[in-house]
């Protein structure tokens, strides 16, 4: 999930809900479902979705090395100009798209990212991978799911199910981006009544604070 999950609309009375050595076991609890699953994880390749995902998947691909012996190749897959909220919102950042040099055809496409939601960030990544080139399988790996999805899409490796309400935001924070591992529960703040932030209610039902 890229950062308009973890910006400053997260209530300052936000909660820790996983700290840094909850996150390390889940990491590694994830990598050895991947090898089970995967039969060794001879043709994965990790793609994290920025910005945090993309962490998290070269931290996934460190911890498959150590269990298999074998370097994973691991890149980046930015999904902004697929998105299909663009228009609601301010003009996004674009991320970076780093394809391992071997590509992706006929291997298996593992996708991480950091929080689950609505699912439209995923149904964004298959789009924009649909267009680098046909992996014999995707799958994916989060690491919280929040529920509230609006699309027929479900992580297939996560590290927590945390249930929540509408009203709450979850802000992931890793060490390379924030200077700290930890998962953090808050309440959203309501959206203005004033001025332009008007439409700020259906902003958020499509593209919300901390979630995809």
């Amino acid at each position: 999930m890229d950062a308009t999950h973890s910006d400053t609309r997260t209530h300052a009375s936000a909660r820790p809900v996983l700290e840094g050595p909850d996150i390390a076991r889940m990491l590694t609890r994830i990598a050895h479902e991947i090898v089970e699953r995967a039969k060794g994880a001879d043709d994965v390749v990790l793609l994290g979705i920025p910005t945090r995902g993309v962490f998290l998947a070269r931290r996934l691909a460190a911890k498959l090395e150590e269990i298999t012996g074998r370097a994973i190749p691991v890149g980046s897959l930015d999904i902004t100009m697929y998105r299909d909220d663009l228009r609601l919102g301010p003009a996004r950042t674009l991320g970076r798209t780093e394809i391992p040099a071997d590509g992706i055809e006929g291997r298996l496409v593992l996708l991480v990212d950091d929080v689950l939601f609505s699912g439209r960030t995923i149904r964004a990544a298959l789009d924009a991978l649909g267009d680098i080139g046909r992996p014999r399988a995707v799958q994916l790996a989060v690491l919280v799911d929040r529920g509230h999805r609006e699309l027929p899409i479900r992580a297939d490796y996560v590290g927590k199910n945390l249930p929540t309400s509408l009203r709450e935001a979850v802000k992931v924070q890793l060490t390379e981006e924030d200077g700290r591992d930890a998962v953090l529960l808050g309440l959203r703040p309501a959206p203005s009544r004033s001025g332009s932030d008007g439409d700020a209610p259906a902003v958020e039902r499509t593209a919300p604070a901390d979630g995809r």
